[in-house]
């Protein structure tokens, strides 16, 4: 499995590492949808803090993403966003479409 998955309280964290380009975006983005359709969360978080590179076919498993999780009645959210993917992301303007929450361990810091 090219991402790993931990399923607590309603929420789904689904980490990826290594490459979001065209060559493994399909693969990435059927690994999620399984372990949303195996979990059914209510909120999906997506830990992109093992990505080296990302180009814009992460958007697109992005929004994929984001509309399986609305078809399950449940949300997308971005974390842990290295600098690379972040500028990628800024650039497409995601931040209007999913949310980009806070480090995760930050929240019970603050």
């Amino acid at each position: 499995m090219d991402i790993s998955a931990v399923y607590s309280a309603g929420r789904l964290l689904i980490g990826v590492k290594g490459e979001l380009d065209q060559h493994r975006a399909r693969q990435i983005k059927a690994q999620a949808e399984e372990q949303m359709d195996v979990f059914l969360p209510k909120e999906c978080a997506l830990d992109l803090s093992g990505l080296r590179f990302m180009d814009s076919s992460g958007i697109a498993v992005i929004l994929a993403l984001r509309k399986r999780m609305e078809e399950l009645g449940g949300r997308l959210i971005l974390v842990n966003i290295p600098q690379q993917p972040m500028r990628v992301l800024e650039a497409a303007g995601i931040e209007r479409l999913v949310p980009i929450g806070v480090r995760i361990g930050e929240e019970a810091a603050q």
